[in-house]
């Protein structure tokens, strides 16, 4: 899955398309208005001729990538798990749903399952629901089924837990030195809860987990990705890594070590969002490593099946849903949502809101 620059389908795009990608990922610089966005949509999938997946980061509060009306400007996620309100997580949920179809998507990123543990992380904090592990396990499985019953995909990321590093890992490479005891009690809860769900999908994350696999990131790591997360917790949803390109990865590995490394630990689909020629260093790897048998055929199989269950259920074909953006179930879940954070007028919310 790769992300791309600018608001049209670009000559990179278009042949990555071609050869077979799974699908795209849209970020700020690809969005525009919402007609805009879901024109661009609409135009990729119908290049596509195909199921194609178009995933984006929409969790609410500062990761948004569609703003402004007529989308709904939600709160962190901090604000929700503070509520501790499982059916108005369900309809953060429901409301993500109906704008991100209304405009084309297939597969949104959300929710954050990282426990916010450490006052001191620069990357997620107020992205999580709360400090109690249970909190966070049920809250985000109920965001996650309101995603799902609108007809898109959830992902709980990022796998095995970012909520205690002190440090981002689009910069660096964070390590915690937490045994398996304290990971089983805290960070692995909510990941724990979402198996038990058959929710669609989980992202890795790019940080050390020594007691797992010493010196090896989780997105890397078979002891974390195939022994504890598909054997221990029982998940057979998609895993899918975080970006391939962010510094965490890109300055301790080659792109192509990464993905052949990541592919025999347990992930699924990989997301190189930036440059076109690191996208091709990325499947070219993966082509030679099954070609020469250090990938078995089998480990690709396996990731077909997740992936076309996948993609049987949320990757919906070109379609024009704009107006479906302010109509009647639009503006009822909105100004619900409106009057539970506030506790005001649903109407002088959403009007001040505009």
């Amino acid at each position: 899955m790769v992300g791309f620059p600018g608001t049209r389908i670009d000559a990179d795009l278009a042949a990555l398309m071609d050869d077979g990608i799974y699908g795209a990922i849209l970020f700020k610089r690809n969005v525009g208005t919402a007609a805009e966005t879901a024109a661009l949509c609409r135009d990729i999938k119908t290049r596509a001729g195909r199921p194609f997946i178009l995933s984006v980061d929409q969790e609410g509060g500062r990761v948004a990538r569609l703003r402004g009306e007529p989308f709904t400007a939600l709160p962190p996620m901090r604000e929700l798990g503070q509520r501790g309100d499982e059916a108005l997580a369900e309809r953060v949920g429901r409301l993500l749903a109906h704008e991100l179809r209304a405009v084309g998507f297939d597969w949104d990123f959300a929710p954050v399952l990282d426990v916010d543990t450490n006052p001191a992380n620069p990357v997620i904090g107020d992205r999580s629901f709360s400090r109690d592990p249970v909190e966070v396990g049920r809250l985000g499985v109920a965001l996650a089924k309101g995603l799902e019953a609108g007809g898109v995909a959830s992902c709980g990321k990022h796998f095995p837990g970012h909520g205690d590093t002190t440090t981002d890992s689009h910069l660096t490479l964070p390590k915690l030195p937490h045994d398996l005891e304290r990971l089983r009690r805290v960070e692995l809860v909510p990941f724990q809860a979402f198996a038990k769900a058959g929710l669609a999908s989980l992202m890795t994350a790019h940080v050390l987990f020594d007691a797992l696999e010493q010196g090896v990131p989780a997105t890397m790591s078979h002891r974390a990705l195939h022994d504890l997360l598909r054997k221990e917790l029982g998940f057979d949803g998609v895993l899918v890594s975080d970006d391939l390109e962010m510094k965490a990865i890109a300055d301790h590995y080659s792109v192509a070590e990464a993905a052949v490394q990541g592919t025999l630990a347990g992930v699924d689909l990989f997301l190189v969002c930036h440059k076109a020629d690191v996208q091709r260093t990325a499947i070219e790897a993966l082509v030679k490593a099954v070609e020469s048998g250090r990938v078995p055929r089998e480990r690709i199989t396996e990731a077909h099946r997740r992936l076309d269950a996948l993609a049987a259920r949320f990757a919906h074909p070109a379609e024009d849903r704009l107006a479906t953006l302010g109509d009647a179930e639009h503006r009822s879940l909105a100004e619900g949502l409106a009057s539970a954070f506030t506790g005001k007028d649903p109407t002088e919310v959403m009007l001040a809101s505009r």
